[in-house]
């Protein structure tokens, strides 16, 4: 049941000066040109990312998973490497009050997202250092995440810079 609240003549005033919303929902008003080709992979093409990003501190991470499974379906070869706080984002506990529930709209995307990137045939290592920092167990990782050495990072990035690979650093405070 809903209650109706009482707006006092100055908040009715205010509510009526301009029409909300606007424009009515469907209506563009953005246009839809696409300025840069629709590029896909050629023969033995890479993509790399790395994620220096805490789940939900910003959208960096998730962003970076959604052009990383862009890329893979281009046709890239394509990795993502979490290292340092971004190392969280591919625990497989996350939920409240229990792990896989959501405790607001959205907390499981990462972890989603990141399931049909490694489904689809993309790479996912997570550094160890990364995880230790945060007191975060390499037993409670989403399924098929490679677990990494900390100094694999630096090689990680020789290794897909050698190969040609388009690299993608995101790094987020």
């Amino acid at each position: 049941m809903s209650e109706t609240v009482e707006l006092s003549e100055i908040e009715q005033k205010s509510l009526k000066e301009i029409p909300h919303p606007s424009l009515p929902e469907g209506t563009s008003i953005y246009g839809a040109t696409k300025v840069f080709p629709d590029y896909k992979a050629e023969d033995g093409e890479t993509y790399f990312t790395l994620v220096h990003g805490i789940a939900h501190e910003s959208s960096v991470s998730f962003v970076a998973v959604l052009q990383a499974t862009r890329a893979l379906r281009k046709g890239f070869e394509t990795a993502i490497y979490f290292y340092g706080p971004g190392s969280l984002n591919c625990l497989a506990t996350r939920g409240f009050p229990t792990t896989g529930n959501s405790a607001f709209p959205g907390e499981h995307n990462i972890n989603n997202q990141l399931k049909t990137f490694i489904a689809e045939g993309g790479k996912v290592f997570c550094c160890r250092f990364g995880l230790s920092l945060h007191g975060a167990r390499e037993e409670d990782l989403i399924e098929g995440v490679i677990p990494t050495h900390p100094l694999d990072v630096q090689d990680a990035l020789i290794h897909y810079a050698r190969k040609g690979a388009i690299i993608n650093s995101t790094y987020q405070l």
